[in-house]
């Protein structure tokens, strides 16, 4: 038998995972990551959907740097990046596709997820602890405490911002040891564009905001909602309410709660069972 092709290494470009996905004739999954990580949040889910016979593909950000040192070494890259100009961006990788792919994503990866499942781009798709877009209304306090570091300031608005560990550990590492929040935030933390942020808490006051998501497209795909019972940045309100905009979709569309899980479900010792009950849900369709 011959071995399993791996993902694309996190270093290589967008025309090289492309080239790759496309090499391999089978269906590509594109994880997308949110704020404050990078490509690499995915480097264990790869292994895992390539050996269930896919061709994962991590795909940064445009202007991704490689690793986290680079990251805290030029922060100024992720300055200015909205909603819109990365979920273009993800779609022009996809147009390159000889297959529609799974599309996955994490917090604002995953309401660029949803963005591009609206637009017929995703033949299946997973958002885990998605933030929220136009229409989602609840705003719990756990939620607005994780943005306040962005949102404390408008200047943060074309700004990268970097989180310190205290933050980090409300945000994300709150369902986690204090010893394992500190190893994930030295490992995977890095500055975030402040826009996006900026762009979701302000989606329900603005028409034409890029937050906003068609869920009634009949050629969304099948799209299963991911909630973390403990997430302070995406609380079960925020993800309820995701779903039952997603629910009026004529397609499949499914809700799992994990249990005792927080923001940073993904890359955490517990990622496994997330990326397993994706893969569950991603095998039935695609």
């Amino acid at each position: 038998m011959s071995a399993q092709p791996q993902p694309a290494p996190m270093h290589q470009t967008d025309a090289e995972q492309i080239d790759q996905a496309n090499g391999t004739g089978r269906t590509p999954v594109v994880f997308i990551h949110g704020l404050w990580l990078l490509p690499s949040s995915w480097d264990r889910w790869g292994p895992v959907f390539a050996d269930a016979g896919y061709a994962p593909m991590c795909p940064g950000w445009p202007d991704d740097p490689d690793t986290v040192a680079e990251a805290y070494a030029e922060p100024e890259v992720f300055a200015n990046k909205t909603v819109g100009q990365v979920a273009d961006h993800y779609a022009a990788i996809i147009g390159k596709l000889a297959k529609k792919p799974v599309v996955i994503g994490h917090s604002f990866g995953g309401l660029l997820t949803q963005i591009l499942a609206g637009r017929g781009l995703a033949v299946a798709s997973v958002a885990i602890d998605s933030a929220p877009f136009r229409g989602v209304l609840p705003l719990p306090i756990s939620a607005l405490r994780s943005a306040a570091p962005v949102l404390a300031n408008p200047a943060n608005r074309h700004r990268a911002v970097p989180l310190t560990f205290e933050q980090f550990r409300y945000a994300f590492g709150n369902a986690v040891t204090e010893g394992e929040a500190k190893e994930l935030f030295e490992t995977f933390a890095v500055p975030a564009a402040g826009a996006p942020i900026f762009q979701a808490a302000a989606a329900n006051l603005n028409p034409w905001t890029e937050a906003k998501v068609n869920s009634t497209n009949p050629g969304r795909g099948p799209m299963l909602v991911i909630s973390g019972e403990k997430d302070h940045t995406v609380p079960r309100a925020i993800s309820d309410a995701i779903y039952a905009k997603q629910k009026r979709n004529p397609g499949v569309t499914e809700f799992v709660e994990v249990p005792n899980r927080g923001h940073s479900l993904t890359i955490d010792g517990g990622w496994r069972e997330v990326a397993d009950t994706a893969l569950a849900f991603v095998q039935r369709f695609a």
